[in-house]
Parts: structure tokens; sequence; C-alpha cells
């Protein structure tokens, strides 16, 4: 993965991102059901310009792997792949009513993760390095500084 640039920024948004069909079932356990998900998260994200680093459908749940532009939300994501992918998978495969006959075939709940390349003490490193000073010299130097404005008045 590498970092991309953007009209006003560089970087990069990769998320890990779990979606859960209603109270579990199995429902990817039909080859049919699993192959046309697969194909539905692809559509959706080739539309919507999401990049996707890794796609598993397991038989009660699906892992997603995404990169996505930086002014799409991560809930605005989650809510075109449920969305879309529900609506789909009903229109495609009507019997999934009668198991979902209220409409909504994901769970309300999401799991995500960000990911990246670096570590969480990398970017703490990197932040109290970045000044060139260790944090202590900065806020000692910021005093005295106050202290001369004090005493000038």
């Amino acid at each position: 993965m590498e970092l991309r640039s953007f009209s006003h920024g560089y970087g990069q948004i990769t998320y890990h991102i779990v979606l859960v069909p209603k109270y579990r079932y199995k429902i990817f356990y039909n080859k049919r059901v699993k192959k046309d998900c697969e194909s539905i998260f692809h559509n959706i994200c080739t539309e919507k310009g999401y990049k996707i680093h890794a796609l598993e459908v397991v038989d009660n749940h699906v892992h997603l792997f995404l990169e996505f532009h930086p002014s799409t939300s991560l809930s605005e994501v989650v809510q075109y792949l449920k969305g879309g992918s529900s609506y789909r998978l009903f229109k495609l495969h009507p019997e999934l009513r009668t198991r979902y006959w209220g409409g909504g075939l994901w769970s309300s709940g999401k799991f995500y993760r960000s990911v990246g390349n670096v570590t969480a003490d990398t970017i703490k490193h990197y932040i109290k390095e970045s000044q060139g000073k260790p944090r202590t010299e900065v806020q000692s130097h910021r005093l005295k500084s106050r202290q001369r404005r004090i005493n000038e008045v």
C-alpha cells in the first residue's frame, strides 16, 4: 500500500471492516449467495471509488480491507456497503426475505479498525521529536518568554 496524493493532502485511509448479517445467520454458506455477495461488494466499491485490498466472505460475516478518499467518512462507506449490498442481494435472492422479513439484512453494528504502515509508538515518537526539541524544553522556553513580557510591563 502506498501513500496517495489528493487535491489538498497526501496520505492513506484504509480500514478493516467486518459486517455481520442479523442474528448471525449463516447465509453465506450457500455458495451462490456468497459469490453474489462478493460480486456486489466489488461493484459497489468500483462505483464509489473505494479500493479493495482484501475481501473474504465467510459463513456468517464479511471481512473487507478498504481504502477510500479522505473526504468520505467511514459511516458513509459502511452505509453504502450495507444498504447497497442488502438491496441487491434481496433482489437476486428473494428467498432471503423469508428469513429477513423486516427488510434489513445486516446487523446494526459494525467492526472497524484503521490500518496503516506505522505503529502508534512510531507516531508518538514522530510527534514528540517533530519540533526538534523535547516537549519539556519547549514549555520552559515559553514560560521564560512570558516572564520577560511580564517584567517589561
